[in-house]
């Protein structure tokens, strides 16, 4: 029923334009105050498709970035107006509207979508034209070598270590680590990253595994396009593996777990790279002991540190993602990584005084910028903009997702495998 939902919402917004703030007159001079034309940003995201499940939370929280801005007074004294287009959750698809974007419509400003493929042929078109770049999710840190894309979700200029080891690390707290496990890989630029490394460093959850002593028994590697489920959920299922690693994005997770339903199999323990949060609750207890990343969880604890601004803004998420009807409604990772990226490019906007895109990349580099839910961010080109990474890993323990390592960032301890 969640899921139906889901779809409904999804196609409602389907080839859409959102256009938040005051429509756009002619003459923008991207300076600052004294002028009714609005500041105007371009992006696309995945409104359809394959990674619609993530692109609505990135629709959602932007809205909400945007009218809390425009409430208290825009940028340079001028409303800002959002023009975000679909892009189908096709890569082929997204260079051409970033084109657009830019050439045609005029905007000032640009963000980029989520996913990293879609990211990388964004950032192509922003380079080509000397935008700077904030961008959700994009990992892949050996392709990002424009130095004007500015990453919002930072997990350090080797991720394709950090995260395997991370979990790896977590998993070896337990009486009985797993000693066997079953890789599956979307050919999908961050996630195969994960998997495979990339270019010269071939660092990634395979290799790391077999360093670690735990037998790889399945590695599978899938397109994004992936629509039959049942052959990977029998090779799992044969292989018996301790643990499954779906490094993979959106409702991948759910599509293998419903398919692994059918052969009356549950896996024992499973990790998810980039899922959409919602579609898994909404399994149940198929989803249950559910691994993931995250950089931010809103528990109290976390909540009341950071005080009074972000609880308000985690509460207007609910709420928005609620009428959205949305099957998860908690500002977490993904609608962070939205915000962070909102606030990199008005903070550049903001310290530079208009709209100047070498000015805005030099001060970014210079003087980084503050977040409300990371805190400062300094980036070095040497790091592919990178900053140092804050992220745990979050678990489905009783319908809920909740942070589990590390220990001392713990909300709950980590819940053992299934018997």
């Amino acid at each position: 029923m969640r899921r139906r939902s889901f779809a409904a919402a999804a196609a409602a917004v389907a080839m859409a334009m959102v256009v938040t703030g005051c429509n756009r007159g002619s003459g923008s001079d991207g300076g600052s105050g004294g002028s009714s034309t609005p500041i105007v940003v371009g992006s696309t995201l995945s409104l359809t498709g394959a990674f619609a499940a993530t692109g609505l939370i990135h629709k959602i929280a932007g809205e909400e970035f945007v009218d809390r801005l425009n409430k208290a007074g825009g940028l340079l004294g001028r409303k800002v107006e959002w023009k975000v287009l679909d892009d189908q959750s096709d890569q082929a698809k997204v260079s051409q509207l970033y084109e657009r974007l830019i050439s045609q419509d005029k905007v000032d400003l640009i963000l980029g979508p989520y996913a990293t493929p879609n990211i990388l042929s964004a950032m192509a078109v922003a380079q080509r034209h000397g935008y700077i770049l904030p961008q959700h999710s994009a990992v892949l840190a050996p392709q990002l070598t424009y130095d004007c894309q500015f990453p919002a979700w930072s997990i350090g200029p080797t991720p394709n270590s950090f995260i395997p080891n991370q979990l790896f690390d977590a998993l070896a707290s337990l009486p009985n680590p797993p000693k066997s496990v079953a890789v599956l890989t979307s050919q999908s630029g961050s996630a195969a990253f994960v998997s495979d490394g990339f270019g010269n460093d071939k660092s990634g959850a395979l290799s790391i595994a077999k360093e670690r002593g735990i037998n790889v028994v399945a590695d599978v590697h899938y397109p994004p396009t992936t629509t039959d489920w049942a052959p990977i959920a029998t090779q799992v299922r044969d292989a018996k593996p301790d643990l499954v690693i779906d490094n993979g994005l959106g409702v991948d997770a759910v599509n293998i777990l419903q398919a692994m339903k059918q052969l009356n199999y549950q896996p024992k323990q499973m990790f998810s790279l980039f899922p959409a949060p919602g579609p898994l609750l909404a399994l149940g207890d198929l989803s249950e002991g559910m691994l993931s990343v995250s950089m931010f969880e809103p528990n109290k604890p976390i909540l009341d540190k950071l005080g009074a601004p972000a609880t308000e803004i985690v509460n207007d998420f609910a709420e928005r993602a609620k009428a959205a009807k949305l099957p998860y409604t908690v500002f977490e990772t993904q609608a962070t990584a939205s915000w962070n990226a909102w606030e990199i490019l008005t903070g550049a906007v903001k310290a530079t005084g208009g709209t100047d895109q070498k000015k805005m990349c030099d001060s970014l580099h210079s003087k980084g910028v503050d977040t409300t839910f990371s805190g400062h961010l300094a980036f070095d080109p040497k790091s592919f903009n990178f900053w140092p990474t804050t992220q745990t890993l979050k678990q489905i323990q009783k319908g809920d997702w909740v942070t589990v390592w590390p220990a001392d960032k713990a909300a709950a301890p980590l819940a053992p495998p299934r018997s």
